[in-house]
């Protein structure tokens, strides 16, 4: 059995492979791209500064004032800070080179983050919630315009952090998990400064606790679809917004393939999806122009830009077998 091996440099991406046997070809559909994971570096310092100076003044007004959604608010924007921290080394790391050990590199890591962001917003915002049930129970004074003017700092900071992360929050989901924290936290500090001009208009103790509760609500809905997503793509999911069956249809209508099989996608990272297949083309293998236009296609099509594509003359599997649903 030989090989042929086309190898490109490997800054993040693919290489090209091709492997022929007795009785079919196989490989990497050939695919140089340059769309490594984005740089964040600068937002996620901004961002950590901005957060670490706010949650000092958030707790210690808070403790001043004895308003638990400031101190609340400080203990969930500390989680913040330490969510920016893993989300930037997991976005550093996802740009690091692959190596012997770790053909992938760390692109994974992302994924992580996200996932553990997800649990510690969940986990807090339980612990959240509890602490203010219990607050309803015996109602404390508040320092209305000392909740006012720190939550109305929070709104600003808040604000610029999220801006810094938007252009990414919808192509990384770890950048998401960045921007849903602070978009979250601005409209959270917006809703304390609501309540603290209401106490101070109507002087209802119960408020206070009520933001809290609110406050666990909104991270939680927020949070919610964060959890979920990094966890699906933690166990190989197919990426949301990435349709199996069509990409199936899409492989099985090219020219001179009769079947696919062993259909398999998964995310490398939050921003990187890989593809494997076996096309069943009894005509012989097509050649590198038609991996590369099929490598093209999945590109722009369904933003997959790791392909592995096995050609097969008979059809045959190797032993292994096949998704019913897939054929």
């Amino acid at each position: 059995m030989s090989h042929d091996h086309a190898h490109h440099d490997h800054a993040g991406h693919a290489c090209s492979h091709g492997h022929r046997h007795d009785h079919r070809h196989g490989g990497h559909a050939n695919h140089r791209h340059h769309h490594g994971p984005a740089s964040y570096d600068r937002a996620f310092a901004i961002g950590i500064v901005l957060n670490v100076g706010f949650v000092l003044v958030e707790a210690i007004y808070g403790w001043l004032s004895d308003s638990l959604a400031l101190l609340a608010d400080a203990g969930h924007n500390l989680s913040d800070v330490a969510g920016l921290i893993l989300a930037w080394g997991a976005s550093a790391a996802a740009r690091l080179r692959p190596t012997r050990r770790l053909t992938y590199g760390w692109a994974r890591a992302s994924i992580m983050a996200a996932l553990v962001n997800g649990t510690l917003l969940l986990m807090a915002m339980g612990a959240l919630a509890l602490e203010a049930v219990q607050r309803f129970q015996s109602p404390s004074p508040v320092a209305g315009w000392t909740v006012i003017v720190v939550a109305a700092v929070g709104v600003l900071i808040n604000g610029i952090t999220a801006a810094l992360f938007m252009s990414g929050s919808k192509s990384d989901l770890n950048i998401r998990g960045a921007f849903l924290h602070m978009a979250g936290d601005a409209l959270v500090s917006l809703g304390v400064v609501a309540a603290g001009v209401l106490y101070l208009r109507y002087g209802w103790g119960w408020l206070d606790p009520a933001v809290s509760l609110a406050i666990a609500a909104v991270i939680v809905v927020g949070s919610w679809g964060l959890f979920r997503q990094s966890l699906h793509l933690a166990f190989d999911g197919v990426p949301d917004g990435i349709d199996l069956v069509d990409v199936h249809t899409w492989l099985a209508g090219l020219p001179g393939v009769k079947d696919v099989h062993d259909l398999h996608i998964w995310a490398l990272g939050t921003s990187d999806t890989a593809l494997s297949a076996h096309l069943v083309m009894p005509g012989g293998h097509p050649g590198d122009a038609f991996l590369a236009d099929v490598a093209q296609g999945l590109k722009q099509r369904f933003g997959i830009h790791h392909p592995t594509l096995q050609i097969e003359l008979d059809g045959m599997d190797d032993g292994c077998p096949r998704p019913a649903a897939l054929g």
